[in-house]
């Protein structure tokens, strides 16, 4: 069978200082940084009090009552975003109905990496304090408490958005959760399973257990009294990751749909590859290789060469470990053209959104090729010698961007890898 192409046809993106996309797109290109200190609880006990948070009013962004009560914070990002990238895709904003598009064929892959923490941890404590009260009152606790509970009701939550009845999953790796979606939204509209997939991201993970998790793992920046630069990806002085929030979703196509219909193209989703490194839950191995391998694999599929690359999205955390260990692998995968694409991290300015991450990065190359520029890696004064490569730093550049790469990385050894190209710079 004909391996179909897949479009882009529609983006939606809730990002600190950023919600919608326009607005999203701005921001990077100012090289603005959204870290500041954490508002959404007393961060006085934590060693990291910093983190990139979204002003968000669900209702005053067009969610109903009904609606901002049954989700956690986030599903609503991600159901603002879906209606955002649906309205964009030219398939309506409240969902498919009069489109001529049989539900049987549109499909929803959501990643998220932590469920509805929020919301939960808050409910933990209430029914904690209630000892068991919960099990004689069923109104003690919230009403759609099971829907909390299991993050795939997020995914739901999209598919009844869009009145979707084909394939619907939550992808979970941590991370890499959204670039792995994205992957698998990418692979049922490439194989047939399916006309248009929400491809998607969301995580809300700016809580008190959350940012404990981290706190515990020594992996956040304690620069709290510099929140604006306290996330440094690639610089020598780098003291750690920062949290962040948010969502983007993207309206996934197989092309010839998209052309009959006449809908704007962004650019094409042309390759995509994870690999794991069985090594260890929260250590990368130096050499990259494993990062190296998902990317030789996604650059196959998409029968493209390194050199043809133009821009490089790097997961750029702001951990020693991860700097150099991506730089490795862009080394060992690119070769010699490792030295001369660019790379940036938009990390250093919204934060590390876990599970959502990965999507709204895509969203940023899937912008970086419609407006032929390259967002920055704010706060790179001082680079690592050891992270030797065009890490883009401050300052967003205009340049002629038709293939990007985006990669991933998370703990458990997860490695992902996606490309993207100009409608005209696709092989097929």
């Amino acid at each position: 069978m004909t391996e179909r192409r897949v479009a882009v046809t529609g983006i939606g993106v809730i990002a600190p200082r950023g919600i919608g996309t326009a607005a999203f797109w701005e921001t990077l290109m100012a090289g603005r940084t959204a870290t500041r200190r954490i508002t959404h609880f007393d961060p006085a006990d934590f060693r990291c009090q910093v983190a990139a948070e979204i002003d968000f009013d669900p209702l005053a962004v067009g969610l109903s009552p009904q609606e901002a009560r049954r989700m956690d914070r986030a599903g609503q990002l991600a159901l603002v975003a879906a209606r955002e990238a649906l309205a964009d895709s030219g398939l309506t904003g409240s969902g498919l109905a009069g489109s001529a598009l049989d539900p049987a064929r549109v499909g929803v892959s959501l990643g998220n990496a932590i469920g509805c923490t929020e919301l939960m941890e808050r409910e933990y404590v209430v029914l904690s304090d209630g000892g068991r009260k919960w099990l004689v009152d069923p109104e003690y606790a919230v009403p759609h408490l099971y829907d909390v509970m299991v993050p795939s009701s997020m995914a739901a939550e999209l598919a009844w958005s869009c009145g979707a009845e084909g394939p619907v999953a939550l992808v979970s790796t941590g991370c890499t959760s959204g670039i792995d979606a994205l992957g698998h939204a990418f692979e049922l509209v490439r194989e047939g399973s399916a006309d248009v997939v929400l491809a998607a991201g969301t995580d809300a993970p700016v809580s008190p257990v959350t940012v404990a998790c981290f706190d515990t793992l020594r992996a956040q920046s304690t620069a709290n009294d510099d929140p604006e630069h306290a996330c440094r990806p690639y610089d020598r002085n780098r003291k750690g990751l920062i949290l962040g929030e948010g969502s983007a979703v993207m309206v996934f196509e197989e092309l010839e749909h998209a052309r009959r219909r006449g809908a704007h193209v962004y650019c094409e989703v042309v390759g995509y590859a994870s690999r794991a490194n069985g090594y260890h839950m929260t250590g990368l191995k130096p050499d990259g290789r494993e990062m190296a391998e998902a990317i030789r694999v996604a650059l196959d599929q998409a029968r493209l060469n390194p050199d043809e690359i133009d821009y490089v999205n790097g997961h750029g955390s702001g951990t020693r470990q991860n700097d150099r260990h991506e730089t490795a692998a862009f080394k060992s995968a690119l070769g010699a053209h490792a030295y001369d694409v660019p790379v940036s991290s938009i990390k250093s300015m919204i934060g590390h959104s876990l599970g959502a991450i990965g999507a709204i990065e895509v969203a940023a190359c899937c912008l970086a090729i419609e407006h032929d520029a390259v967002p920055p890696t704010a706060n790179l004064e001082t680079p690592d010698p050891e992270c030797d490569l065009d890490y883009v730093p401050k300052v967003a550049r205009e340049q002629r961007t038709d293939v990007v790469l985006s990669v991933g990385s998370g703990f458990g050894g997860f490695q992902s890898a996606i490309v993207l190209a100009g409608e005209g710079k696709a092989r097929r």
